[in-house]
């Protein structure tokens, strides 16, 4: 293949990008495969993410099988699996990250505009067929929901591989809780491979060329090119125009589109790409949904042919079968960490039996409609727990939950964190490899109650979607309605098993030993790096409060619960 390094992209403001492109060493127009984002391109996948890197070659090797893996980068395609296929891959450095310049601003309008002009720049280049698509995982996936809102015309399909769509909802707000990852995420991920660090940066492995430029500026000069992305998010803790100026215009998402998510990905893109599915106005559109790791099903066989098959008839024309595709695909997934291919015609799953399992608070189950009761926990605590009976036959928990709550606090607040669990017959929690978490429970969800307004357009019995615009504080000993919702989740649940619901007032943490990786600060308990520990979020005074929850009668609190028939 010819390789081109750093080739100018000029925008609209005279900023010049740089990108990396891969093409055929052959006459011909082809189909572009385009990325845009702060990693550094010329950060190797194996330097900057080792720990990722070796859990992928030990657990997946057909993922590096077949290549030198020299070009591999960070959540990208590998370049020497798709060129050889007739694939351009195009691959840009974000403003103000990796070889080009300017001023980081992670998700910003600015950050839209530039992929936009990208995606146009790529349409028209004299090795190009006119028809860009976009993909890779994360970062890579969530600004695709963005640019696709602008409808660049030489945009022809997108390929979201676990990508969140939402900024208040999906990525900085749980239930209208500050999630501080993003603090963390940009000084591990991105301020390391910032524009300007030249000497102090990585260097591109197979080039020697120094990945983050040429140029070695000063930690002032430096901190003047980023804006504050933690203290942009606090500025704003309703879905104001910040947010909204950095999430998709869903009825502009008219895209062909491939929405691939994973079913341990709470913290971040499950919800946005399961939400993304049914909101984007794509006629043409499909969800695939998996499990393991973040990054290794992208690389791995199973993921490149997903998504060769998905390019191959949208990009080139091609009969490789997905004319005949179903709309969902999903990896069905069983206690043991294995999972059953199945296809599906809508989703939540038509067939679907939306069950509601009640709170008895006196009893501390899950079941039929109780007397009226009441527990109480503090919020401090490891919270209560509603325990439905063993299971007497084995049951398929597949698709989105909500929760129906009605709860009291001491103070003028209360953050719930609810944590679905499944416990096997020796009493074993189920928990599995989520994106990151080695510990991943099966399901969670959050609100605050003073967000506890519902948008009554968008909001579904199970799917309630809050404004997030209008907080109404609590009068302390007042019992208050609120509906929760709960991310989507798969497990066939066997014969003998338990579910149980946890409410509680913090993160759940898992009793197994901390996994880590070597891209995040913190230890990985049962969360990953989602974690809800802001004071200024979350001021003792009024969240390290008691919470009682009122069940049966009047108050009758459910969990609800999609149980797909055998």
């Amino acid at each position: 293949m010819i390789v081109e390094w750093d080739v100018p992209i000029e925008t609209g403001d005279g900023v010049v990008l740089r990108a990396d492109v891969f093409r055929p060493d052959a006459p011909g127009r082809h189909p572009v495969v385009l990325t845009y984002g702060p990693y550094a391109k010329g950060l190797s996948f194996q330097e900057g993410y080792p720990s990722a890197w070796n859990k992928m070659a030990a657990e997946h090797p057909d993922a590096l099988a077949g290549s030198s893996n020299v070009y591999q980068a960070w959540e990208v395609v590998d370049p020497e699996k798709w060129v050889p296929d007739g694939y351009v891959c195009v691959r840009v450095d974000s403003r103000g990250a990796g070889a080009s310049p300017g001023v980081i601003d992670c998700f910003s309008p600015r950050e839209t505009r530039d992929y936009y002009e990208c995606v146009e720049w790529a349409g028209v280049q004299e090795w190009s067929n006119g028809k860009v698509g976009l993909n890779g995982i994360s970062y890579f996936a969530m600004n695709q929901w963005h640019v696709a809102s602008l409808q660049p015309p030489h945009l022809a399909a997108i390929i979201v591989w676990e990508g969140a769509a939402d900024w208040y909802r999906d990525a900085t707000h749980h239930g209208g809780i500050r999630t501080t990852f993003w603090d963390n995420w940009y000084g591990m991920q991105v301020t390391t491979v910032q524009h300007g660090l030249g000497e102090n940066g990585p260097r591109n492995p197979v080039t020697g060329a120094l990945a983050t430029g040429s140029q070695t500026l000063s930690e002032e000069e430096l901190a003047a090119n980023r804006a504050d992305l933690g203290g942009g998010i606090q500025a704003h803790p309703l879905d104001d125009d910040y947010h909204r100026e950095r999430s998709p215009v869903w009825d502009k998402v008219t895209v062909p589109l491939l929405s691939a998510g994973n079913w341990g990905g709470q913290g971040l893109h499950l919800r946005g790409n399961t939400y993304g599915y049914l909101r984007a106005a794509s006629e043409d559109k499909w969800l695939e949904m998996h499990g393991d790791t973040h990054w290794s099903l992208f690389y791995a066989d199973y993921g490149v042919d997903l998504q060769k098959r998905f390019f191959g008839h949208f990009l080139k024309g091609e009969d490789t079968g997905w004319s005949k595709q179903p709309p969902v695909q999903l990896q069905v997934r069983h206690p043991d960490a294995t999972f059953t291919p199945r296809f599906e015609e809508a989703w939540p799953i038509p067939r679907t039996e939306w069950t509601r399992k009640y709170l008895d608070a006196a009893a501390m189950t899950l079941g039929e409609p109780a007397a009226p009761a009441q527990v109480s926990y503090a919020a401090t605590g490891r919270g209560v727990q509603f325990e439905l009976p063993a299971l007497t036959e084995t049951t398929e928990i597949t698709g989105p939950l909500a929760a129906k709550l009605f709860v009291s606090s001491s103070t003028s607040d209360a953050d719930l964190f609810l944590v679905v669990r499944v416990f096997d017959p020796a009493g074993e929690e189920i928990a599995f490899q989520g994106a990151l978490d080695p510990h991943t429970p099966v399901a969670q969800g959050w609100l605050r109650a003073s967000h506890r307004e519902l948008d009554p357009e968008l909001s579904q019995p199970w799917l309630p979607v809050h404004t997030h615009t209008n907080p109404a504080p609590l009068v302390p000993g007042e019992v208050y309605e609120l509906d929760v919702e709960i991310l989507p989740t798969c497990l066939v649940v066997p014969e003998g098993y338990r579910i149980v619901l946890e409410v509680r007032g913090r993160d759940y943490e898992h009793d197994k030993p901390a996994g880590h990786l070597s891209n995040l600060r913190n230890p990985l308990r049962g969360c990953g790096p989602f974690l809800h520990d802001d004071p200024a979020d979350r001021p003792a005074e009024v969240f390290h409060n008691e919470v009682t929850i009122h069940t049966g009668g009047d108050t009758a609190s459910y969990l609800l619960l999609p149980v797909v028939p055998g």
